[in-house]
């Protein structure tokens, strides 16, 4: 390509890219005239199908697309992407992924949770740090804080996920689907191997690998027993040695 040539090229290409991000922020500004707060209004990424509600505020990093809908009174981002979904009012998403998923008014995302498509997030439920759900359900009030899977199952109200919850849906050629009722709890490290039902109000101890149904009101403990091999250390001659 001759050198008249190719400075005709970049010129275009810099008018496409000055006007691609003129219509950007003529769509941020127009945000901004229906009550929507910007960190930075320069460093959001929305596309002329989302809407936004009113008093929400949108921090820099954030991508919203394919017809997404944000209520009011929202905190979205910071480094957000939210595609074709439905965010109700009061919602705080922070460095998370929502894609073709819906989440209630009151709700808290993040950080670094990502939603799946075909996920739905109840009222005032809580999707904490490293959790990640896929086609599935939580009701209104639960809680999964913490490096948590949650894949092709129901969670009712008011249920406790502790940190390292699996729900273990895949067997290697088949997915299965199972399910918390209200107010149940699960401990730290537990698997439930799908499809189990954990009943109302049933405890899952820390630890438990879970293969059965969980009656309602019951207490399931699956660990092994705790064994002390005494003085195992030394006759292995594993001692650290001193520097």
């Amino acid at each position: 390509m001759r050198l008249q040539e190719l400075e005709k090229t970049i010129e275009e290409l810099r008018a496409a890219e000055q006007e691609k991000e003129e219509a950007r922020l003529r769509i941020n500004l127009e945000h901004i005239r229906k009550g929507v707060v910007f960190v930075d209004w320069k460093a959001a990424y929305i596309d002329a199908s989302v809407s936004i509600g009113e008093g929400t505020v949108v921090y820099p990093g954030t991508i919203l697309e394919r017809n997404t809908t944000i209520g009011a009174h929202c905190i979205i981002g910071p480094e957000t992407r939210i595609s074709q979904s439905r965010i109700g009012d009061r919602v705080a998403a922070d460095h998370s992924v929502i894609l073709e998923s819906q989440v209630e008014d009151g709700a808290k995302i993040g950080p670094f949770a990502y939603l799946r498509p075909g996920s739905r997030i109840g009222e005032n439920v809580k999707i904490g740090d490293f959790v990640e759900v896929k086609n599935s359900t939580l009701g209104r009030g639960s809680k999964a804080s913490h490096l948590t899977y949650i894949g092709d199952s129901d969670v009712g109200e008011n249920v406790n996920l502790g940190c390292g919850v699996v729900f273990v849906n895949y067997d290697g050629s088949q997915k299965y689907r199972s399910v918390v009722e209200d107010g149940a709890f699960i401990g730290c490290n537990v698997n439930l191997i799908s499809p189990v039902k954990v009943g109302e109000q049933a405890y899952v101890a820390a630890g438990t690998t879970v293969t059965g149904s969980v009656p309602a009101g019951a207490l399931c403990i699956g660990r092994t027993k705790e064994r002390h091999i005494a003085d195992w250390v030394r006759r292995r001659g594993i001692f650290k040695k001193e520097k």
